[in-house]
């Protein structure tokens, strides 16, 4: 596990580049605070900051391996983990006689890329985001894994190709590249509709990301071309009369496969608990390997959002040692810069708060945790996924009568019950459905954001992905969908910043390659019914899972947002950063706090249109305007150069 920078030249690497990128690692020392270092040789430089986690004294990073021919062929850096690396290295030296000088994850990459090329990706179970450079073809490889668990920031200018794990470290490289750090206007206005900024972009122009389940070929002075690996589908297997239960059985025993090699690590795992089936199945099955496994979640005081006493009582009943923190209103607010400054981008998800703190709490007990993410977009666990059986009576319905339900629901006022159903019911999946972020429409959009683009939606995002799950059941593609936007840019990256923040490793045992392969052949009505969500996943748990737990419908971490916006808990905080923000050129601040004020009075809920464009502006405070200045724990290391 580690953070990675790295720099490939146009022309060559010199002294004062090289020292640039070390200089910049220091952006990412969060994410290694046991080592740091380079390695370049006359056209790239690789950067990595280390959190030893499998093979501690031996497997440095940038690793040299090759074949006994070339014994320094490749230079890896590496951030992640592979859970079957010990059985790619034996296939390895049984198939090619591949020898290896440790007893890490790294060098099973390496080989299996020597032997296998870029096939070899999809062989990796595990989270990743890597660089191979090839000293005889003098070729770059970067990959990242299919479901965006570890992210990968790209950079590329006449000065050359940098890559990164935190984008903050790439700004510092934007004058070596030769581009400019401008923002794009297109990717706020995404972020302002779906509250966290999809891939590929990022909020700056010229720097983007390698999409999930991608890699990127690259040589000196050229242009990255991507290339996709990883194409999930759906491939539904109906379940057989009488066949129940042993599909069900499948899917428990990939599920305790994976989190037994989730569990592989030289240093101490725990887990997060929620008051959930997720996090308590993991939990349960990781209790097997680890007897003393330590479980944390987090808690507010105010009633109603916390689940810290369900999440007890589970760890009581699995016999798990339990710890919860406790984030009060002061904390929560204090916190932000700090968080904001992490994540690179804005992600306006109330929930980054009280995980920071969780993770923060965790850290002082391990250096590993396992969670449940993951598991509502492959077995279908989101309450929206049941949308499609109350809109069937509205397949039936002609083109034009739909459309004229659709005109009728635009003249109900706002809150009335059944508007939402009527014009919802109005709409092809295609056009209601972008995922669990829906926060402003058009009309509000265009009063708060200065150069609003009715273009601009959010089918820039979405309609290539509709594409590719054309024909498949409704519930299949609401998942495919989510696997693409929601999933990677709000649930994945709250999760690996605010863990990495704490220098604290998160594992998702639900986002295996062979989990995911016995997921997308569940059929429909074994996902969603009418009473419930998950149900062959329930169904498979049964026998895992606490009974008061099994069917309880799941929280997370929720945060009394609303209210304390309300409150004085918030409300003066809230006011304060929209009269110091200076993005008046971007936001149009009066109408924002006209909201602000519209919300206190409770004539409207604007709690989450609120945290959207207030996470937006301490973003800029940072990254724009330098006015907000986030203290940031330093971290000392030895260093290996």
């Amino acid at each position: 596990m580690c953070g990675l920078l790295g720099f490939l030249t146009a022309d060559e690497a010199t002294d004062s580049v090289v020292e640039q990128v070390y200089d910049a690692l220091r952006c990412g020392r969060h994410r290694g605070p046991d080592e740091r270092g380079t390695w370049h040789d006359e056209h790239i430089i690789l950067g990595f900051n280390r959190l030893s986690i499998i093979d501690i004294e031996h497997s440095h990073q940038p690793l040299r391996w090759g074949p006994p021919e070339s014994p320094q062929r490749y230079a890896l850096a590496f951030n992640g983990e592979i859970y079957n690396y010990l059985e790619l290295r034996e296939q390895l030296t049984a198939e090619y006689g591949a020898t290896f000088e440790t007893e890490g994850d790294g060098e099973a990459i390496v080989a299996a890329y020597h032997h296998w090329g870029t096939d070899a990706f999809a062989k990796l179970r595990g989270m990743f985001a890597f660089a191979i450079w090839d000293t005889e073809t003098q070729e770059l490889v970067l990959a990242r894994d299919p479901f965006g668990i570890k992210p990968l920031f790209l950079a590329t200018g006449p000065g050359g190709t940098a890559y990164a794990s935190e984008k903050k470290s790439l700004l510092e490289l934007l004058p070596a590249l030769r581009v400019s750090d401008e923002l794009d206007p297109r990717a706020l206005e995404h972020y302002t509709v779906l509250q966290y900024v999809p891939e590929p972009e990022s909020l700056h122009t010229n720097i983007r990301r390698l999409e999930s389940g991608c890699y990127a070929t690259l040589k000196p002075g050229a242009e990255p071309a991507v290339t996709r690996y990883f194409r999930p589908e759906f491939r539904v297997r109906p379940f057989a009369a009488g066949a129940e239960e042993a599909r069900y059985r499948e899917i428990a025993e990939v599920l305790e496969d994976s989190v037994a090699k989730h569990m592989r690590a030289d240093v101490t795992v725990g887990a997060f608990l929620s008051g959930g089936i997720d996090s308590t199945a993991i939990a349960a099955l990781a209790i097997k390997h680890n007897p003393n496994l330590l479980t944390f979640t987090s808690a507010f005081e105010r009633e109603g959002y916390s689940e810290a006493d369900v999440a007890a009582e589970t760890a009581e009943a699995i016999g798990a040692k339990h710890f919860i923190r406790t984030v009060s209103p002061e904390e929560y607010a204090a916190a932000i810069p700090e968080i904001v400054w992490y994540l690179d981008d804005p992600v306006a998800d109330p929930a980054l708060v009280p995980l920071y703190f969780v993770a923060q709490e965790a850290r002082k007990h391990v250096k590993v945790v396992l969670s449940g993410e993951g598991s509502d977009e492959l077995f279908g666990g989101y309450t929206i996924y049941r949308e499609p059986l109350s809109l069937k009576p509205f397949e039936y319905l002609p083109k034009g009568v739909r459309r004229l339900a659709g005109k009728v629901s635009e003249r109900i006022p706002d809150g009335t019950r059944g508007k939402s159903l009527l014009h919802r019911g109005s709409l092809p999946l295609e056009e209601r459905y972008y995922g669990n972020a829906r926060s402003f429409n058009d009309a509000q959009l265009r009063s708060v954001l200065r150069e609003f683009r009715p273009e601009w939606t959010h089918q820039d995002v979405t309609a290539p992905i509709y594409q590719r799950s054309h024909g498949w059941d409704p519930v299949a593609r609401m998942q495919h969908l989510d696997l693409f936007t929601w999933l990677r840019g709000d649930i994945l990256v709250k999760a690996d910043k605010m863990t990495m923040a704490n220098s604290l490793e998160l594992r998702v045992p639900f986002l295996d390659s062979e989990v995911f392969r016995i997921a997308e052949q569940i059929p429909y009505e074994q996902k969603i019914t009418k009473e419930t969500t998950k149900y062959a996943l329930r169904r498979a748990l049964e026998s895992i899972v606490p009974a008061h737990v099994l069917h309880r419908p799941k929280l997370g971490f929720p945060v009394p947002l609303r209210h304390w916006l309300r409150g004085p808990e918030l409300y003066d905080w809230a006011a304060a950063q929209i009269a110091e923000s200076q993005t008046d050129h971007l936001l149009d601040k009066s109408a924002i706090k006209a909201m602000l004020e519209a919300h206190r009075a409770g004539s409207g809920d604007h709690s989450r249109r609120l945290w959207t464009l207030l996470v937006f502006m301490i973003w800029h405070g940072i990254f724009v305007e330098g006015r907000i200045k986030p203290q940031i724990q330093e971290t000392t290391y030895p260093v290996r150069l």
